[in-house]
């Protein structure tokens, strides 16, 4: 009876135990189950925001030479072909370009790879065609350069691809090589595991693996890499629980996007489409067989198989790919020692994930951060459309470094405080912003010069002055007389003011736009004050300025610190004709899906009379070429029209000019980091760094159309007069004058005859004083 009563209390007590131990199994396995589903049916993978340039749009009429066409194809590593079979190719014939271009997802609409042909003539598209229907095109766009990501903290980068979209040939080859029963088996095969135990017991070393690609992707997902007991039924448990819980194909495609297969400082290639891009710039489609088992044979190990850092040892682990694929006879012999023999044809150059712009990548984050968080950058793969032209931005970060490295040896400067400079340029008609280059070394990140210094602007501040002026025809046109003469500002306080010009003169009364053409400190001061500081300060406003300005004198001659990126905006108002339209870097937004998040549209608002504007940009076109930028004519190519001011501030600290043309409105400054003179004006310093630019990029000569509201005379800018018909004179121009407003006196030829001596020692002596400034 005692026995029996033991007997029943052990047999109690191990039902308690067995069922307490199934369920802690079975909350176990629940628990593990929960983490699986709730990866798989919820955001699988933070996904980085791709950040793109501008789409090269292409239609006739359009200024592109073909070097600058082939220059964007090689950004977005198209490869030159004689005969093109697929996207992403391109060849050139003399004057034809024939372009297989690459499928792409922009906001608007989903555009196929498509085969297109243009001819470019003298820098002008003069044709553009579907070269097998022969139908012509009003426009294309390529697809645009991938130049930035924002990386989830982890630093894991990947490009999701669908199994449908995936060749054929890797899946293949990858199932033949990792797991030959993938579709056969239910996550785990226990033959394959002993196998590999016993091989790897016998060789005292791991020699061979017995993971099914679904062990393989719940380890690289959940686990780590600990050799232990623990690790791999936790692994076999949860490869069942995966397959039990979703399909094959469904597996299969997390796999290609979650295998590891390089490394790239703290960035994390996950995936065969970002390793495609990674190590051979190519989309995973335009791939070659030998190209795809490559990647494949990477899988075993991306760091011992590194095709960059051991190029032998990867071309060795391919070629054993090759000859397994051969012995399933998906290869003949003679294709297989053909692939055998071809080269790695991995890029020299790792894609790295730093962007080449960070100065331009500082505009899209700070105008990013008005709409996004931080963490949504990070991990919700946006799309990001920018107005970015990497063309240009390239030129202008060469001409910048070409340029202050050439004043330096010009002027012996062998000072270890090298001079430091930024550049900005934004298009004329749609302000968007296509280059920001904000130190000579511009592919450091720190300190960003274009967006964040704040120097005083000198003389290129003027032209906001003489607008005030030109915007009351009633009392102010270009040959309005204005005063450049002794002056004395009280300040208060007991102390006065006594602003001096450059060259130490003074040059009585003179035309206003004589004024302006030749940068008169004193004429400019006294005329500012005539308006009132107030409504120079509200011409600002209007012309864009935000930054706070306080009504002292001096900032009439640009005593008002601005970064660079601010004063495109002021020039960009005026070489749009007094349309202000706020600067823009980003274009549009987008989501996983392509779903449109967020437009980023022009607005333009009319904020100056345009024939005030018209006058100013005659003004300013002058300065260009008789003025203080009158050096610009030996700089620029013949043809090339520009309209500009130069600046210089106190003890030649800083350096401005700012200018534009047809196309595009640029702003560049010169100087030092710690404020020290740098010797230079802004014709011997920043003028050079602009003209420089202005010349190597594809614009267009300044071609300014009067408004209904300007009527134009003959005049002489140099006295002041104006004529009722055309006197055939050097000194002679046609000048702007705005209807019914204040008009000067309209004389004869032979009151311009009587002047010509006066005229022309002035001329001189103003030709040399601008040639220093």
């Amino acid at each position: 009876m005692q026995l029996m009563k033991k007997t029943s209390l052990l047999t109690t007590s191990l039902v308690v135990v067995t069922a307490g131990f199934l369920l802690l199994a079975v909350s176990y396995m629940w628990r593990l189950d929960q983490q699986i589903t709730s990866h798989f049916e919820g955001r699988r993978w933070e996904l980085p925001a791709r950040i793109y340039a501008r789409p090269l749009e292409l239609y006739v009429g359009k200024t592109l030479s073909v070097g600058a066409l082939e220059n964007e194809l090689i950004l977005l590593r198209y490869s030159r072909r004689d005969t093109l079979v697929k996207p992403g190719e391109y060849s050139i014939q003399g004057r034809k370009v024939t372009i297989y271009s690459r499928a792409f997802a922009f906001p608007d609409i989903q555009q196929p790879a498509t085969l297109i042909r243009l001819q470019i003539r003298d820098k002008t598209i003069t044709s553009l065609a579907d070269p097998g229907s022969k139908q012509p095109l009003n426009m294309f766009r390529l697809e645009p350069v991938q130049y930035a990501s924002i990386y989830p903290k982890h630093n894991e980068d990947r490009i999701l691809i669908k199994r449908a979209d995936t060749p054929e040939l890797l899946i293949k080859t990858l199932l033949l090589i990792e797991d030959k029963k993938f579709y056969s088996h239910w996550g785990i095969r226990p033959t394959a595991i002993i196998r590999a135990a016993l091989a790897n017991l016998r060789a005292g070393k791991t020699v061979q693996g017995g993971s099914t690609l679904t062990q393989q992707l719940v380890k690289n997902i959940f686990l780590t890499s600990e050799q232990t007991l623990f690790r791999k039924v936790n692994e076999a448990i949860m490869s069942l629980l995966l397959e039990y819980h979703y399909s094959k194909d469904e597996i299969l495609e997390a796999y290609l996007n979650e295998v590891y297969l390089g490394q790239d400082g703290k960035r994390a290639i996950h995936g065969f489409a970002m390793a495609s891009k990674f190590y051979f710039g190519r989309d995973l489609d335009e791939l070659e067989p030998e190209q795809l088992t490559l990647l494949i044979g990477i899988v075993k190990g991306a760091s011992y198989y590194n095709p960059r850092n051991r190029p032998e040892r990867a071309k060795e682990r391919r070629n054993q790919v090759l000859d397994i694929l051969a012995s399933y006879q998906d290869l003949s012999p003679e294709e297989t020692d053909l692939l055998k023999n071809k080269p790695l044809a991995v890029t020299l150059e790792i894609p790295s994930g730093i962007t080449l712009y960070p100065s331009f990548l500082q505009l899209v984050r700070s105008q990013l951060a008005r709409d996004y968080k931080d963490e949504d950058l990070r991990s919700e793969g946006l799309s990001i459309f920018t107005t970015l032209d990497p063309i240009i931005q390239q030129k202008a970060e060469d001409s910048l470094a070409r340029e202050l490295t050439a004043i330096e040896k010009r002027r012996g400067d062998t000072t270890i405080k090298k001079l430091q400079g930024a550049l900005v340029i934004a298009s004329v008609d749609q302000g968007e912003v296509i280059a920001v280059v904000g130190n000579r070394a511009p592919h450091q990140a720190g300190f960003n010069r274009a967006l964040d210094m704040r120097r005083p602007i000198g003389s290129i501040i003027k032209p906001a002055v003489f607008l005030t002026a030109l915007a009351q025809p009633d009392s102010y046109n270009l040959l309005t007389t204005i005063y450049d003469t002794p002056l004395i500002v009280p300040m208060g306080g007991g102390k006065d003011w006594q602003p001096k010009n450059y060259d130490h003169l003074f040059h009585g009364s003179v035309p206003l736009m004589q004024a302006l053409v030749h940068s008169y400190n004193v004429a400019t001061v006294q005329l500012g004050m005539d308006l009132g500081l107030d409504a120079v300060i509200d011409m600002l406003k209007i012309l864009g300025i935000q930054e706070q300005i306080n009504p002292y004198p001096s900032l009439l001659l640009g005593a008002v610190e601005l970064p660079p990126i601010e004063v495109l905006q002021m020039y960009q108002t005026i070489a749009a004709g007094g349309y202000q339209t706020p600067l823009r870097a980003i274009l549009a937004v987008t989501d996983q899906e392509n779903n449109t998040l967020q437009r980023y549209p022009l607005t333009v608002e009319q904020t100056v009379n345009p024939g005030a504007i018209f006058c100013l940009s005659k003004a300013l076109q002058t300065v260009t070429t008789e003025g203080t930028a009158r050096s610009l004519q030996q700089l620029l190519p013949e043809g090339l029209t520009v309209a500009g001011k130069t600046g210089t501030t106190n003890n030649l600290r800083d350096s401005w000019f700012a200018g534009f043309s047809g196309m595009h409105v640029a702003v560049a400054w010169v100087g030092r980091d710690d404020n020290t003179p740098t010797g230079l004006t802004g014709a011997t310093g920043a003028l050079g760094v602009w003209a420089t630019t202005m010349a190597t990029i594809d614009t267009g000569a300044l071609q300014m159309q009067p408004p209904d509201n300007i009527r134009l005379y003959y005049a002489d800018i140099t006295t002041g007069l104006i004529f009722n018909q055309k006197c055939d004179t050097e000194e002679e121009t046609l000048l702007p004058f705005i209807n019914n407003g204040l008009l000067p006196k309209v004389v004869n030829c032979s009151k311009q005859n009587s002047n010509n001596l006066g005229r022309a020692l002035h001329k001189g002596l103003n030709d040399i004083f601008d040639l220093l400034r």
